[in-house]
């Protein structure tokens, strides 16, 4: 497995638009490797016997029946809205 450098951590920078001091890439370069290696790790565990899955827990969303319940009057709604043409709402402009 390739090293992560302070070269490759400055190309990033580049790319990502930051400009990091010497000792932060160098230390960011540090930090990314470790993380590479413990990742590494995974790669000695045995999976063969191993079901895919989606998530750690097996467990179903509870969802309830949707249920049809009356809306508000149009009229009422439209007799407290502070401005409307009485079938809409008017709002000020949001684009010229």
């Amino acid at each position: 497995m390739k090293k992560i450098t302070q070269e490759d951590v400055l190309k990033i920078s580049m790319l990502a638009r930051l400009n990091p001091t010497p000792e932060e890439a160098e230390r960011a370069a540090k930090d990314l490797q470790q993380v590479l290696d413990y990742v590494e790790l995974l790669n000695e565990v045995d999976t063969r016997n191993v079901e895919p899955m989606t998530r750690v827990i097996d467990e179903v969303n509870r969802l309830r029946e949707d249920e049809n319940l009356p809306g508000l009057e149009r009229l009422k709604v439209m007799n407290v809205a502070p401005q409307s043409d009485g079938e809409c709402f008017l709002v000020p402009p949001v684009l010229d």
